[in-house]
């Protein structure tokens, strides 16, 4: 076994050890030409709505080394979220991994530990930077290059015998490892995400229009929610899981052993009165720490208000 086989095995055995759930290794290059342009594509139709943000950056969106200069391998880790309790069915529904702490902060902590690991065991001189949906970084990609899994026809990346309840995160670092290969699609004919979206914000494999899209709606989007939209909403008023809890891979999901993630139990009777009543200092009380807090009391109640007729009444 070479040094470099050598520290590759060792941290991946720690990344598990950290309770990460999978970890691969991606060497650290340009995305290729074509997958970018299909990026532009769909920024030009305007599918990105609102969410500016993802037309900046081009140059470290499309190689991990501009946004880290020196990076030569990208370890990729994958932590399960999956909920050993849900929401009663009769409250506003948020999504599965909004049920706990927030997932940026729970990640890369641990990848930063993974990092501190690295430089007292294998290479003292490492030098690298923990990512969690935090940066331009093609996250699925670099995700499904490191073995981690493949990317579906609902655009999120699926492990095998284990689904897609996974958060994504990198840590980009200075030293070479041994890259694993990526995997091919299992997916088949299947297409019960794109046919399951309440919205039909997936009009095809691998394409959304996020303006139709629920977590887009409730989250990202600024104003009132179309009517003719928040008619197919049902009783979401953060995030959406149509397009996974419908993915025979998700038949595999385990509920996380990840404390962090447990539910809230405030979400667990969080009704329409008491939302509808919440004021703004019971709401960073109830919602500290988590990622429910990026809508804001405001946007809870514009979701609220979006789906109030969908609910029991």
């Amino acid at each position: 076994m070479t040094h470099i086989e050598e520290a590759t095995q060792r941290i991946k055995a720690e990344a598990i050890r950290l309770g990460f759930s999978a970890c691969g290794i991606a060497r650290a290059e340009a995305a290729p030409k074509a997958l970018y342009e299909g990026y532009e594509a769909w920024l030009a139709q305007g599918f990105n709505g609102e969410m500016s943000y993802l037309e900046r950056n081009a140059d470290p969106r499309q190689d991990p080394r501009v946004l880290v200069p020196g990076t030569r391998s990208l370890i990729v880790v994958a932590m399960n979220y999956y909920p050993h309790t849900f929401q009663p069915a009769h409250l506003p529904q948020f999504a599965y991994y909004a049920y706990g702490r927030d997932y940026h902060k729970v990640v890369k902590k641990r990848l930063d530990q993974l990092l501190a690991f690295i430089k007292r065991e294998i290479a003292p001189e490492v030098s690298g930077r923990a990512f969690s949906d935090s940066a331009p970084i093609l996250e699925r990609y670099w995700a499904h290059q490191a073995g981690l899994g493949w990317i579906g026809k609902n655009g999120l990346l699926i492990i095998p015998k284990a689904g897609s309840f996974f958060f994504l995160g990198e840590l980009l670092v200075d030293i070479d490892l041994l890259p694993d290969e990526p995997m091919s699609s299992r997916c088949g004919a299947c297409t019960r995400c794109l046919d399951s979206c309440p919205t039909k914000a997936l009009l095809a494999p691998g394409v959304m229009d996020a303006r139709r899209c629920i977590s887009y709606l409730t989250i990202e989007q600024h104003g009132e929610i179309p009517q003719e939209l928040s008619e197919l909403m049902g009783a979401r008023i953060y995030g959406c899981d149509a397009c996974q809890t419908c993915c025979p891979w998700n038949r595999f999901a385990r509920p996380s052993e990840v404390e962090d993630f447990r539910i809230r139990p405030h979400l667990l009777s969080l009704d329409v009165e008491r939302l509808e009543l919440m004021e703004q200092e019971e709401f960073d009380i109830q919602f500290a720490g988590q990622a429910i807090r990026r809508a804001g009391l405001s946007g809870l109640k514009r979701s609220l208000r979006a789906i109030r007729l969908n609910l029991p009444q």
